[in-house]
């Protein structure tokens, strides 16, 4: 059972090693002033997540009925890794996101009774998608968070009695460990689109799939990835607010203020895997319980969340008003 997972993990790091090897032909994400990074950088690491995590895939032979979830991830990275060579157009984007999120659906909605709830699904995946996307923007977090929260989906998929999608979880999880070991800071190579749609895709997939196997409730997605969500919702919110084109790269997620305020890719990575940790483990523990205690631990982890959002916006308006040295 576990060959598979390192077969995952193997070949996502022999792979990024052939890509550095070939760097100066590579796509280079080069630094402008909304990024983070100094010097070029290959951006493809997230086509060797994809090609570990789908080997993985075809040696444990997945149930038809996560196959077109399977399929779709990976076409989602042959479109991007395109978009990285071409720059598409927002509106194409969106609209073949949007696609791929209804086939999901489509495919897979025995759980959904309604044609709102339907469309509610269809745009909870298309954001899930691109607000991982919008997450990968520091050395070692978007692979980091990969690691854990897929790594949880497989900690309960394999204690509900569901070892193909744990398996599949798990591949993932292995192949971005693989990734995270050339892209933790200093990071030598990036994810890129390639990898970061699919993975938010299969965040957004393989929890309603546990959600329609009945391994957990829906909540349990949502608050294991939390540390994603609500930075990108709020980060998003509040550019709509002030007028901004929140659809432009930017630096104005919390995790970038972070790292601009001296905390540094390393200690903002290390900080977002303890807080991606403790939401997990708190996942887990409360997926059988009553939707009261559910309700009460999100409602606690609403409140952590806007005293953690209070006290960044405090410390980045001191640090904004600090004279620039000459």
């Amino acid at each position: 059972m576990f060959i598979y997972p390192t077969v995952s993990c193997l070949v996502s790091a022999l792979a990024i090693a052939v890509m550095l090897g070939l760097k100066p032909s590579l796509p280079l994400d080069h630094p402008n002033d909304r990024s983070l990074h100094e010097t070029p950088t290959p951006r493809t690491g997230g086509l060797a997540i994809m090609l570990g995590s789908g080997i993985g895939w075809a040696l444990i032979w997945p149930p038809s009925e996560l196959i077109p979830m399977l399929v779709l991830a990976l076409a989602l990275s042959g479109f991007c890794f395109f978009d990285d060579l071409w720059g598409l157009t927002r509106t194409f984007r969106f609209i073949v996101h949007l696609a791929v999120a209804a086939l999901l659906i489509g495919l897979s909605r025995n759980n959904l009774e309604n044609g709102i709830q339907i469309a509610v699904a269809v745009l909870a995946v298309v954001w899930m998608t691109n607000l991982y996307n919008f997450m990968d923007g520091a050395d070692g977090l978007a692979g980091g968070m990969a690691t854990i929260g897929f790594g949880i989906y497989a900690l309960a998929g394999f204690q509900g009695g569901k070892p193909e999608l744990a398996s599949i979880a798990t591949c993932i999880a292995t192949a971005s460990a693989g990734f995270l070991w050339f892209n933790f800071s200093p990071a030598r190579i990036f994810m890129g689109d390639a990898g970061s749609v699919p993975l938010g895709f299969l965040a957004s997939a393989i929890g309603i799939a546990g959600w329609q196997y009945g391994l957990w409730p829906i909540t349990f997605p949502i608050l294991l990835f939390s540390p994603f969500i609500v930075d990108a919702s709020v980060t998003m919110a509040n550019r709509a607010l002030r007028g901004d084109k929140f659809w432009q790269a930017h630096r104005d997620h919390y995790y970038q203020r972070l790292i601009r305020m001296g905390l540094g890719h390393r200690n903002t990575s290390l900080l977002e895997y303890g807080l991606m940790l403790t939401c997990g483990v708190s996942a887990y523990a409360i997926r059988d319980s009553s939707l009261n205690i559910q309700m009460y631990v999100i409602f606690g982890w609403a409140i952590t969340y806007g005293c953690l959002i209070y006290l960044i916006d405090k410390a980045w308006k001191s640090y904004s008003k600090e004279p620039t040295e000459i």
